[in-house]
């Protein structure tokens, strides 16, 4: 067995101040002024909020709408262009491909539902 990485290692402590939680993708537009990112408009049960996210390339803004995903809920907004903010960040894999896959709860759950 390898030893970790010391770089990328990170404390308990530092784990549990992340946030993740689920959110339903009430609207989702593509962004005119880019090529990979996509307005997402989320409910968490108790606020909505906007969402910027890189995956114009993977997914249809169509096939968005409805979607439960998970969010890491406690970042600090950021603009992300010009005139966008992002409240949140979206979770995702990818592979050595590129291919790109949201991640979601395996089965419908409450907007706001905690991720443990």
């Amino acid at each position: 067995m390898s030893e970790p990485n010391t770089n990328s290692v990170i404390t308990y402590d530092d784990f549990i101040k992340v946030k993740l939680r689920v959110a339903t993708v009430l609207e989702a537009q593509a962004i005119e002024k880019s090529k990979k990112l996509v307005r997402l408009q989320v409910d968490l049960g108790d606020e909505k909020r906007q969402i910027i996210a890189g995956i114009k390339e993977h997914y249809p803004v169509d096939q968005l709408v409805g979607r439960q995903i998970i969010i890491v809920a406690n970042l600090a907004p950021r603009e992300v262009i010009k005139g966008e903010v992002s409240q949140g960040m979206l979770l995702a894999a990818s592979d050595s491909t590129g291919k790109l896959t949201l991640i979601t709860p395996h089965e419908p759950i409450a907007p706001g539902a905690e991720v443990r």
